[in-house]
Parts: structure tokens; C-alpha cells; sequence
């Protein structure tokens, strides 16, 4: 009977967002990610191919779970606009309580190895991007927002302000201010009203 594993790959995910986090994503490797837990480098490639592996899947679990909630918010309101503010909501909330998470995300796809990543990830990332998108666009429906310039605000309202507001704490090293999640609302509703 084989022997269980001592780590599983969430262990190893959360090890390489807490390196990504203080570290960039260039102090994402396998045998750093290993040290942080105490493996053997050797294990490391049972669960991930290479390097590359071990950054796609940090990246696709981390924006994952983050999508999961943002979908909810987007759907968790029969009022477009309720739904909306929200959905802005959700940035900031989610990324007070898993800055990690958000601080990996600020650094985008393209930092941790997109352009070499699996058929398999790359379908993934597409994926969730579609979501995101039809989403967007259906929402912008809802509130009787049409053409380019409409939906051009949609996506500022709910995506470009909300992160504007976590990037700029974030990057400064500072926590989120208790306000930031109000403002965000307010200034997204402002935008879609």
C-alpha cells in the first residue's frame, strides 16, 4: 500500500502564495516552495511538472476563488444594480481578507508564465475570462446599458475603480483603509446611475 502524501497540493499552492506575495513571482520556485514546507524538492515534482506548472496553478487557484465570490456578488440580486454594488463590493472585501491572494493577482498572468503555460491552463484562464465577460455583459443588459462606450463603464464601475482602490493600498504595503469598501460602492453606483 503506497504511502499517503505528507503534503497535498493546497499545502504547496498556499506556500507559493505567501512566496509570491512577499517575494514577487520570481520567488515562486519549486525547490523555494519546497524549503517553505519542508519537502524534498523531488516531491514537489509529483504534483507539478516544473516551474511553470507550480505558476499556473497558483495563479488559476488564486483567481479562481477569487471569480467564485464575484460571480456570486454579480448574481446575488435580483436588482441589476443592487448586484453591481455588490459586485465592487467583493473586490475590495475579498482582498482585505486574503491580501496575499490579492497581492499575487496584482502582478497578472502574464508574471507568472502564461505565455508557457499548458493547453489545459491557458483553457482554464480563457474560461474564467468568458465568465467574467458574459457576465459583465449580461449585467450591463440588465441596466439597459448598451454599446461600446456602456459597457466600456460597466467594466470601469466593477472592475477598473474596485481594483484601482486595492492596487494602490496594496503595492503601498498598507492595509485597506475601513472605509474602502463604501467608497468603492458608492463611486461604482456613481458611475452606472
Amino acid at each position: 500500500m503506497a504511502r499517503p502524501p505528507r503534503f497535498d497540493t493546497d499545502q504547496i499552492l498556499d506556500a507559493a502564495v505567501r512566496l509570491a506575495a512577499s517575494a514577487g513571482p520570481s520567488g515562486v520556485t519549486v525547490s523555494a516552495v519546497a524549503q517553505a514546507i519542508g519537502a524534498p524538492s523531488g516531491s514537489m515534482y509529483h504534483r507539478f511538472a516544473g516551474r511553470t506548472d507550480l505558476l499556473a496553478e497558483v495563479w488559476l487557484r488564486t483567481v479562481e476563488r477569487f471569480q467564485t465570490g464575484y460571480f456570486d456578488a454579480l448574481h446575488s440580486d435580483p436588482d441589476p444594480r443592487r448586484a453591481a454594488r455588490a459586485a465592487a463590493r467583493h473586490v475590495v472585501s475579498w482582498s482585505r481578507a486574503h491580501p496575499q491572494e490579492a497581492a499575487l493577482l496584482l502582478h497578472g498572468p502574464g508574471e507568472f508564465g502564461r505565455a508557457d503555460w499548458s493547453e489545459e491552463h491557458v483553457r482554464r484562464a480563457g474560461s474564467g475570462n468568458e465568465r467574467v465577460y458574459a457576465s459583465l455583459g449580461a449585467l450591463a443588459a440588465s441596466l439597459g446599458v448598451t454599446g461600446a462606450q456602456g459597457r466600456e463603464r460597466v467594466a470601469l464601475a466593477l472592475v477598473d475603480l474596485p481594483l484601482s482602490v486595492v492596487r494602490r493600498h496594496l503595492r503601498a504595503g498598507e492595509p485597506l483603509p475601513p472605509h474602502a469598501e463604501d467608497l468603492t460602492e458608492e463611486c461604482a453606483a456613481a458611475l452606472l446611475y
